[in-house]
């Protein structure tokens, strides 16, 4: 199923900038978020993620399977 994801521009404590898909409790506010497109996989979203920010990790709510750290 294809989702829209985000990526946080807050990093967290760690300077991870999470992604996040659309329907995630933990979305970012919009003007704290960064539209990455709409992928059928998180693993494509922290890609795309990774074209903003070196270090990105996903959420561990929405995208645990992209959650590392």
């Amino acid at each position: 199923m294809l989702k829209r994801y985000y990526v946080n521009k807050n990093q967290q404590q760690n300077g991870d900038h999470e992604v996040h898909c659309e329907d995630c409790r933990w979305l970012p506010t919009p003007d704290n978020r960064i539209y990455l497109g709409t992928f059928s996989n998180c693993a494509d979203a922290v890609l795309m993620a990774r074209k903003y920010y070196i270090q990105v990790d996903g959420c561990m709510f929405c995208c645990p399977l992209c959650h590392h750290h």
